[in-house]
């Protein structure tokens, strides 16, 4: 008798702590999850990433997903880079920079309404690697004048752009022509409309996002290019798979 509670007693113990252990497994992310975000809202409500420049030109983008990039361009070596949002030219320039140090002939492509480029255009890596097309990113012409300087030959893809839903989306459906498989199409300011800042400003890029990839099985979100955590293309690294 002593036997039998002795083991009830072993076995209750047992299940507590295994229920206590599971706990503190399931629990861990989420709190980790937790940190990461209220990191990614300070970060962001302080306005860092338009403080942050490459070479002295504006960049607005994170170190971690700059770094991410220049870590797609190396094992992929595409023949070209696909930008939608040029802005001062800062991203446009560290990427050729990157292509630079790799030895690399690929051209970067980018394309914005405005013109707003004459300090990135000092520096001769610019000059010689970018081509810069001021129209609007999903406008015909535009789009034409692309697949005459691409052909058929491999690009990655960084939309970054208007950020609204719609914009986004047509984005998506017309750049991924251009996406070789194994190839990326990158969408940033995922983050927006309460993912997790900015919650006021409506459908963006994330919606647009989820709903391309319920359209498009050629494409899949990996995850494994957020690997630094701190992310603006949170499910925005699009990869083809087929």
């Amino acid at each position: 008798m002593k036997n039998l509670r002795l083991l009830v007693l072993v076995a209750v113990l047992s299940a507590l702590v295994t229920l206590f252990v599971v706990e503190r497994v399931v629990r861990a992310p989420s709190g980790a999850e937790r940190i990461v975000t209220e990191f990614f809202r300070l970060y962001h409500g302080r306005g860092i990433q338009r403080q942050t420049s490459w070479n002295g030109v504006q960049i607005q983008q994170t170190p971690t997903d700059m770094w991410m990039v220049q870590e797609i361009i190396a094992e992929l070596e595409p023949d070209f880079l696909i930008e939608t949002g040029t802005l001062r030219g800062g991203s446009a320039l560290y990427y050729a920079t990157v292509l630079q140090g790799l030895e690399s002939a690929a051209k970067i492509i980018t394309v914005d309404i405005q013109d707003q480029i004459d300090r990135a255009l000092e520096f001769p890596v610019f000059r010689s690697r970018v081509i810069p097309i001021v129209g609007d990113s999903v406008g015909p012409d535009t789009i034409q004048r692309i697949a005459d300087l691409v052909q058929d030959k491999p690009a990655l893809v960084l939309l970054d752009s208007d950020h609204r839903k719609d914009h986004v989306l047509r984005e998506l459906r017309l750049y991924s022509r251009f996406v070789p498989v194994g190839g990326y199409m990158i969408v940033f300011d995922t983050d927006l409309n309460g993912h997790p800042v900015t919650p006021e400003f409506g459908p963006g890029p994330m919606e647009a996002v989820e709903e391309f990839l319920k359209t498009d099985d050629r494409f899949v979100s990996d995850s494994s290019r957020e690997k630094f955590l701190l992310t603006m293309c949170a499910k925005g690294y699009l990869k083809r798979i087929k």
